[in-house]
């Protein structure tokens, strides 16, 4: 868990301004010198501001080939500042593998469950997948929250941790929300950035809290068990969004809103909420 709520701000800012954010624009935006500054992400993250910034850019290229697959291969890596033979360089570093070898081979990549290692899934129709999404226009969310690196496995517990430290704000409007930075099957595990959420009132006087911007989204009402809540994400990302003329808004981030869940049989009913312009 990041702790220190200036860090978290500088992960907003380098997430926000990924395309060409340097390490300078961020230590000014905390008001720390350039050393200091270095050493505070260091400790918090477990990564140079440096590595960060260049694992994200070539994460987030990465899904933007995933999910918008007729775009040249060549205008999504200057999206994110490289020349074409820099980012393949780059790219192959990270992944292994060169851009269109990913690009081939990412749909078969994603049916790999990333945390139910024995689950056996096939993608969803286009048909199907749209029949559980809607447009709306959501409302922004004022909310407590804590911002982990990690695999996914252990979030029940997590939940449970959250819940436990925050009982006191839970009203009868109260929301449970979950905001996610990364996808699992392009973001190895233990790199994956998610906040647990709690709806509150503006006033709320803790250190830790933030605002979730709604408007514009598509979104996927899913019921059923946790397992199954991977497998949604990804009929989303490989066979309904690159059908639709929608574009992901990435000045804002994926959330799910929960509205029911039984953690005895994990059974779960929850909004996927993806921005779109």
């Amino acid at each position: 868990m990041i702790t220190n709520e200036s860090i978290n701000r500088a992960i907003d800012y380098i997430l926000l301004h990924i395309e060409d954010v340097t390490l300078e624009e961020v230590a000014a935006h905390c008001h720390f010198s350039k050393y200091y500054f270095c050493r505070l992400f260091k400790a918090q993250t477990g990564e140079s501001v440096h590595g960060f910034i260049k694992r994200v850019r070539l994460e987030q290229s990465a899904f933007r080939l995933k999910v918008e697959q007729e775009r040249p291969i060549t205008e999504i890596g200057a999206d994110y500042g490289y020349s074409s033979s820099n980012y393949s360089t780059a790219f192959r570093r990270h992944y292994q593998v060169a851009p269109i070898a990913f690009r081939r081979s990412i749909s078969y990549e994603s049916l790999k469950h990333p945390f139910f290692h024995q689950e056996e899934w096939q993608v969803g129709s286009f048909e199907e997948c749209g029949s559980r999404i809607t447009r709306e226009v959501l409302p922004d969310y004022y909310v407590i929250y804590e911002r982990r690196f990690g695999s996914y496995e252990g979030i029940s517990r997590a939940w449970h941790e959250f819940l436990g430290k925050y009982g006191e704000y839970i009203a009868e409007d109260t929301k449970l929300l979950e905001r996610t930075y990364d996808d699992p099957a392009v973001t190895a595990s233990e790199n994956c950035l998610f906040d647990l959420c709690m709806s509150v009132e503006a006033d709320c006087p803790l250190e830790n809290t933030a605002l979730i911007r709604g408007g514009a989204c598509v979104v996927y009402h899913f019921k059923g068990h946790a397992k199954h809540i991977y497998a949604a994400y990804q009929t989303i990302f490989l066979v309904w969004l690159p059908r639709t003329d929608y574009e992901l808004d990435t000045g804002r981030s994926l959330f799910d809103v929960y509205h029911r869940v039984d953690s005895d049989t994990m059974y779960m009913e929850l909004d996927i909420c993806i921005p779109v312009k």
